[in-house]
């Protein structure tokens, strides 16, 4: 189990990475830039308070407690 720091518009995100390798990390960050263009996931990314990376599935941690699940591979 490993943290690290991306960021995503300027706006750094807490990444907590369990059973995955820095290529998934590195597959996560991929996806986030081609979500750049997509609105609706810009607005929700504000929201976020953490990202859990299990594998190949990312789980976006909201403020509220609610989770939004996105596959990076």
């Amino acid at each position: 189990m490993a943290m690290s720091i991306i960021s995503f518009k300027n706006k750094p995100i807490r990444v907590l990475y369990i059973l995955s390798t820095p290529q998934n990390l590195n597959q996560l960050k991929n996806k986030l830039t081609e979500m750049e263009l997509n609105l609706d996931f810009r607005k929700k990314l504000k929201k976020i308070s953490s990202v859990e990376l299990i594998n190949d599935v990312a789980i976006f941690i909201y403020n509220d407690g609610t989770k939004l699940y996105l596959e990076v591979s």
